[in-house]
């Protein structure tokens, strides 16, 4: 019985082991992950420095300033 266990808990950690030489991203991934973060910026910059979105947000500000205490 002792070596049935022994047995099943190698083949455990064996398992758990080629699993984790496939963890996490590699080199590729990193780098259509960066390309995507960077698109996702240039949007959201474009957006933020439109005409209307950026008035918008100057109004937001200038009336925040304005407030009173």
């Amino acid at each position: 019985m002792f070596q049935a266990v022994r047995a099943r808990l190698c083949a455990l950690t064996n398992k758990a082991r080629t699993r984790r030489k496939d963890a996490g991203m590699v080199t590729s991934e990193y780098a259509m992950g960066i390309v995507a973060a960077v698109a996702f910026a240039v949007v959201l910059y474009k957006v933020v420095t439109s005409g209307p979105v950026s008035t918008a947000l100057r109004n937001i500000v200038q009336q925040a300033l304005d407030g009173r205490m």
